[in-house]
């Protein structure tokens, strides 16, 4: 039986700890043909950005001798473009971005560059998935890997994600035992309080440094960020169609016409 090709990436580049876990992981089952394409530099919160002025540079990475895969510089969906029309000679079964440092919950995941590679893998109906880890330091992502194994085997073993469905994916930084469980959530309305620390550069010019922190929740219980702050893997279906179909009705109301 032929092996499944699943292609990694992710937005924290080639060299980061949670894309090598989880290669390593996925290495091991048998059933799966890894590749490797990904940003070749720190690329967060990029969204959805793409090349098209510049030329995208591509070279062969290697981990201890052993080749690893590709690094790209470029964003993470350069990346999956580049993975998928240039670089594969077989179009991926599944894609995995992650495992990312940071969760992605609420309106984070438009700046993402995590989910933005696995939306980029349903542009080209390819069933992809997102998965983050809830804390922003260096951790073990040997659990979250596993889980994602599993993910893959379920999502491969059931025929693919529905046409332009990405599973979002985040699991709380705690121990095994301390995981409740997994939900099926939905977008929370999460949003990121923005704080800008102003300082002055040694010629006396203004500078800003932007920090901040997930803001009062005050969406369902169903939502993304609470099931991860009760200790519940989240796993949101998204889809990158936005058009707001309740809003339909309303604008056609208005009678717009061409009329100036």
């Amino acid at each position: 039986m032929d092996k499944k090709i699943i292609l990694l990436t992710n937005d924290d580049g080639i060299e980061a700890k949670g894309l090598s876990t989880l290669y390593n992981i996925l290495k091991k089952d048998k059933k799966f043909d890894i590749r490797v394409v990904a940003p070749d530099k720190e690329s967060s919160a990029v969204g959805h950005a793409i090349t098209v002025f510049d030329p995208i540079s591509v070279r062969k990475k290697y981990k201890n001798g052993v080749f690893f895969g590709y690094a790209v510089d470029g964003t993470p969906a350069d990346c999956v473009k580049l993975a998928i029309k240039a670089i594969l000679d077989k179009t991926p079964d599944l894609l995995i971005s992650g495992i990312n440092r940071g969760a992605n919950l609420g309106d984070n995941i438009i700046y993402s560059g995590t989910v933005s590679a696995a939306t980029e893998g349903t542009v080209y109906d390819v069933s992809s998935i997102a998965v983050s880890v809830d804390n922003l330091k260096d951790l073990d992502y040997s659990y979250a890997a596993k889980f994602t194994n599993k993910i893959a085997n379920l999502i491969l073993d059931n025929g693919g994600l529905p046409k332009g469905t990405i599973l979002n994916i985040n699991i709380p930084d705690v121990l095994e035992d301390n995981i409740k469980g997994v939900k099926i959530t939905c977008q929370s309305d999460a949003k990121f309080k923005d704080i800008f620390i102003k300082r002055v550069d040694p010629r006396g010019r203004d500078y800003y440094w932007m920090d901040g922190e997930f803001a009062k929740v005050s969406g369902s219980k169903n939502g993304d960020y609470s099931a991860i702050k009760d200790n519940y893997i989240s796993v949101t279906p998204i889809h990158y169609d936005m058009t707001d179909y309740k809003a339909i009705k309303y604008f056609k109301k208005w009678k717009i016409d061409k009329k100036i």
